[in-house]
């Protein structure tokens, strides 16, 4: 079947952080006159990253679903911050004021910047008639960081893991993006940086995959690209699943 819509994860396949997580952090409390070694954040934070729980909330929807996920980024930016041993330094007050202003600079553009190759490939796909989606386990502050990118006039959906309530590999997600596209799995293709959230997870439901390893970490998926010019290859005919 022909590939009639094509969806993308978001940071890491997409855009990124500008700098690191890390750097950004620690611009940030300088303000606040806490200042810490940026690698040094930029590990804890991939320790608790890595351990919290899944960013979705089965069955919470409407107006608590934005303090639910408030509340999820600041325990992983408070616990992110005593591994380092700076959190004492903030005090609570101040450190909620903080963690306020990370929250919203997080969603706008300048925390971010876009891969080299992003624009012209979103082009490309949009001349060859192909509706392009997005599937993410980021939270409700990703459609004004596409925005603020210029991201969002390509995209005709956005499903994200906190709305949904299933977070990326669950085949939920995906499922609810495919409704969302009003198509089979066998007409979509999926794209994104995570072997297992993305490409394992969009291969179990069905949809066509494609694993983005830009940091070229093996080579032995035979459906792996090193850039997004390699989604293009999707428009030559279905990949095996």
């Amino acid at each position: 079947m022909r590939l009639r819509v094509l969806f993308f994860d978001a940071v890491g396949t997409l855009f990124r952080v500008r700098g690191s997580v890390g750097q950004v952090y620690g611009q940030v409390a300088a303000e606040y006159g806490v200042r810490v070694d940026p690698q040094a954040l930029d590990r804890a934070f991939g320790r608790v990253f890595a351990q919290a729980p899944a960013p979705a909330c089965p069955g919470l929807t409407g107006s608590p679903l934005p303090d639910w996920e408030r509340a999820w980024w600041r325990q992983v930016v408070r616990e992110t911050f005593a591994q380092v041993g700076s959190l004492a330094a903030f005090g609570e007050h101040r450190f909620e004021d903080f963690f306020t202003q990370l929250f919203e600079h997080f969603a706008g553009a300048d925390p971010w910047e876009l891969y080299p190759e992003t624009l012209p490939v979103l082009r490309a796909l949009q001349q060859e008639g192909i509706q392009l989606g997005v599937i993410s386990n980021f939270d409700s502050r990703l459609p004004r960081v596409l925005q603020q990118l210029q991201l969002d006039p390509y995209f005709s959906s956005l499903t994200l893991s906190a709305q949904v309530g299933y977070a990326k590999p669950h085949p939920l997600i995906f499922r609810a993006a495919l409704a969302a596209q009003g198509i089979p799995p066998e007409a979509a293709g999926h794209i994104g940086d995570s072997h297992r959230e993305d490409y394992q997870g969009a291969k179990a439901v069905g949809l066509r995959a494609l694993w983005l390893d830009r940091e070229r970490k093996e080579s032995s998926c035979p459906e792996r690209i090193e850039d997004l010019w390699g989604s293009l290859s999707m428009l030559n005919g279905p990949k095996q699943n």
